[in-house]
């Protein structure tokens, strides 16, 4: 985890959340960006096993934040920050990356069957078994076919990169898509959304929807799913916009 501790009336910590079939370290770059520009930022792991639980570790982090934050969140983050800003004293405003918006009550599935040009549908995930100490039933966690990887998730990064990451992925349990959003924070906060034409994860026709539904101030960009990793400076730039408002 990358940190800094803000002074006392310091501008707010940037708070970087990952999504799904990632880590932090799908950060790096942007945090070296900011870092340089004297910035507090921090990247928790996201724990991917459910939109309450890890809300609900997510603001428990940022409750112990001293001063401000900025909440970030790349596509399933971005359903977790949502929830977690309500949950949280200390937000002041949410920036989502290619990220998941959902309303009060919604699901990841529902808002998934809206989309018309996503590609991470069914032969494209992979299921697998996990012990679930909470029910009697193992649990469920999906991750994307390494075949599928690199052509549906991160098209615009180089093919070695992503042979990587296909095969270091971090699977969610299927929970996060089925578990109904709970209170979020759009609502009442300030938000900034970057979408991309390209994104064939959640698919630019609901990503765009969910943007504007949550009246975000959006900036388009060409990029793949990952627009952290491959545009970076864009990533950084939307984040610093925020802060500065």
């Amino acid at each position: 985890m990358a940190s800094a501790t803000p002074a006392a009336n310091a501008a707010p910590t940037v708070v970087l959340v990952h999504g799904a079939f990632a880590d932090a370290s799908s950060w790096a770059q942007v945090i070296s960006l900011l870092q340089t520009d004297g910035i507090a930022v921090t990247a928790p792991a996201n724990p991917l096993r459910g939109v309450s639980s890890d809300a609900a570790y997510l603001a428990s982090v940022v409750n112990q934040i001293a001063g401000s934050v900025l909440l970030v969140g790349h596509s399933y983050g971005g359903a977790v920050i949502s929830n977690a800003s309500a949950q949280a004293t200390n937000v002041v405003g949410l920036v989502f990356i290619c990220g998941w918006i959902p309303d009060e009550g919604e699901t990841l599935q529902t808002l998934a069957a809206r989309a018309t040009d996503s590609k991470l549908v069914g032969p494209a995930l992979r299921t697998a078994k996990f012990p679930n100490s909470a029910e009697t039933e193992p649990g469920i966690e999906l991750s994307i076919d390494p075949a599928s990887f690199h052509a549906d998730f991160c098209a615009d990064l180089p093919a070695a990169q992503a042979a990587i990451m296909a095969v270091s992925q971090r699977p969610l349990a299927s929970a996060g898509f089925g578990e109904p959003s709970g209170a979020v924070g759009w609502k009442t906060l300030p938000s900034w959304a970057l979408v991309s034409p390209h994104d064939f994860a959640i698919g630019y026709s609901v990503e765009r929807f969910m943007a504007e539904r949550a009246k975000a101030h959006i900036v388009e960009v060409d990029s793949s799913h990952v627009a952290m990793l491959s545009h970076p400076q864009a990533t950084a730039d939307l984040i610093r916009e925020a802060l500065k408002a």
